[in-house]
């Protein structure tokens, strides 16, 4: 019943596009795979029935791009149109796990793509077609692909090392911030290649060097989500992505060849680390109390009650936390997130 619900709210959103009102993402796809992945399926329609008043049309292409030319529309947003159609005749062609096996070491460097919104948006796709392979997923495959190969957009680069092992808390803790946080997500990553310690940032991936690939990600995930409990009150929406970009990373790795993985772990990092110095505040404030007894159904469903997809995307994130660890204080940030977010 789950699968049939999921697609369904698949083929509902396929007509729109990958953004709206300028070019603010479209979440529908994301949100929808959250819920139905944590039993709130019933939710689906309701929800989509709201949001979808909000969406526009897919956009028209322009000119096919071919297989050849790949590299000169990339990052182009004018051409999403052209990229949708692409993709739509990659995934016809061939076997999904192959067209993103080609495609993730191409658009991996361009991560903050969509304020991160593309590489999450194929997160959640590849999460839902480990599970289930249907004609519906692989259009959001493609449809999430296209959403970052047009918004691709590289981040200043990192140092090359080597760097001590730290963990991933201290190593947020120690992110340097950029020093005007007015403008636009494209404006405040711009400033990074102004900073002298973003390099050392960026290349220090955290996590003990003799741990695997998905165990250093997972951390990465982990220290995000908690750190958002101290320090989201200063942006509760924008900082959510230091936590959903590199689980959506971590969300992909089983489809992809392992090769791919330890790239994905530096990329990863460097969008949260992206993340954390375009919007953290200075100052942490106190975590909020923990609540005896709080579970995961009711994080969800306090998330789905606030309609916001923000709100239902990091609690799906912090479901993935607390699952590694047990810990309540998960819970209640990602409680306390959602009233932010609320409240924002």
């Amino acid at each position: 019943m789950t699968g049939s619900m999921l697609d369904e709210a698949y083929e509902r959103v396929q007509h729109t596009g990958p953004e709206r009102n300028g070019w603010l993402s479209n979440h529908a796809p994301m949100a929808v795979e959250a819920l139905t992945h944590r039993g709130h399926g019933e939710t689906v329609h309701r929800w989509l029935d709201s949001y979808l008043t909000q969406l526009e049309d897919r956009p028209r292409g322009i000119s096919a791009i071919s297989p050849e030319q790949w590299r000169d529309p990339l990052g182009d947003p004018v051409r999403t149109g052209d990229w949708l159609n692409y993709f739509d005749r990659e995934l016809a062609d061939e076997p999904w796990r192959d067209v993103l096996a080609r495609w993730w070491p191409r658009l991996l460097p361009g991560i903050a793509a969509g304020a991160t919104h593309g590489v999450i948006r194929v997160g959640h796709a590849a999460r839902a077609l480990l599970d289930q392979e249907t004609g519906p997923r692989i259009t959001e495959l493609g449809q999430g692909l296209a959403y970052w190969a047009a918004r691709w957009q590289p981040l200043a680069a990192p140092g090359s090392g080597p760097y001590p092992s730290t963990d991933p808390r201290s190593a947020l803790d120690a992110v340097p911030l950029v020093p005007d946080q007015r403008a636009g997500i494209r404006a405040r990553l711009a400033q990074l290649a102004e900073l002298p310690a973003w390099p050392a940032t960026a290349g220090a991936v955290p996590g003990g060097d003799n741990d695997d690939v998905r165990t250093r990600l997972a951390g990465i995930v982990d220290a995000a989500v908690i750190r958002h409990g101290t320090h989201g009150y200063a942006n509760p929406v924008m900082l959510v992505h230091a936590a959903t970009a590199p689980n959506a990373v971590l969300r992909a790795l089983p489809a992809l060849p392992e090769t791919l993985w330890a790239p994905s772990l530096a990329a990863a990092w460097a969008a949260t680390a992206a993340v954390t110095a375009a919007y953290a505040p200075p100052v942490a404030r106190p975590a909020p109390d923990v609540h005896p007894g709080l579970t995961v159904d009711e994080v969800m469903q306090q998330a789905t009650a606030s309609a916001d997809a923000h709100a239902i995307k990091f609690a799906d994130t912090a479901a993935d936390t607390y699952g590694r660890s047990g810990d309540p204080a998960v819970l209640a940030t990602a409680a306390r997130t959602t009233t932010q977010i609320a409240d924002d």
